[in-house]
């Protein structure tokens, strides 16, 4: 979030900003980070509501927002098809493997235990299935004979904050076309 944050404020990431910065958890270190650059926080906790329930009010505080682009960071939950829908090919996630393998919670273990000799990050756009959505960007990091969940997950790391605002400048460049489940730069000729 806060590379995606400086990278719109230094111009980085040309002609937008952020508009707000929501989490499902009060007090979310996130929201103070935010706060601390001057971008509007909400908590919208979850208060026993149903899926839909809960992103029904995130998705109305968007759209009040005008807010194009959705980018998850951290956020740990399944978002519901009405939320899919609200922002078809508008909502974009960083998952801390090469998709489609590893999916889900705890992917650097995962990656490990197969015994993958690389793994990294993706960018992709977030559709109704976990993990599933066509991928914007990836990034090869080595597995080594030593690693650990820990130490793998700190190299990809290195990596996720330059994926994501890559990916993200791509985005609201225009400088893509998606065919399918494929995300493809647009040739000079298509700009």
């Amino acid at each position: 979030m806060l590379a995606i944050i400086e990278a719109v404020q230094s111009g980085q990431i040309p002609d937008s900003e952020v508009a707000v910065v929501i989490s499902d958890k009060m007090g979310a270190e996130g929201l103070e980070k935010a706060k601390k650059r001057h971008i509007e926080t909400l908590a919208i906790t979850r208060k026993g509501r149903t899926r839909e329930e809960h992103d029904a009010e995130i998705i109305a505080e968007l759209k009040v927002r005008d807010v194009e682009l959705v980018c998850l960071a951290g956020y740990m939950r399944l978002l519901s098809k009405d939320f899919v829908r609200a922002f078809p090919d508008r909502i974009m996630n960083i998952h801390p493997s090469l998709l489609p393998s590893f999916k889900g919670l705890e992917a650097q273990r995962q990656a490990i235990e197969y015994g993958v000799k690389v793994s990294g990050c993706t960018v992709h756009f977030v559709d109704k299935s976990l993990d599933n959505g066509a991928i914007i960007v990836q990034k090869v990091v080595e597995v080594k004979d030593d690693d650990t969940p820990e130490t793998l997950s700190a190299r990809i790391l290195e990596h996720e904050h330059a994926l994501y605002v890559e990916a993200v400048k791509r985005i609201v460049e225009g400088n893509y076309k998606i065919e399918g489940r494929r995300v493809t730069v647009k040739n000079q000729q298509d700009v």
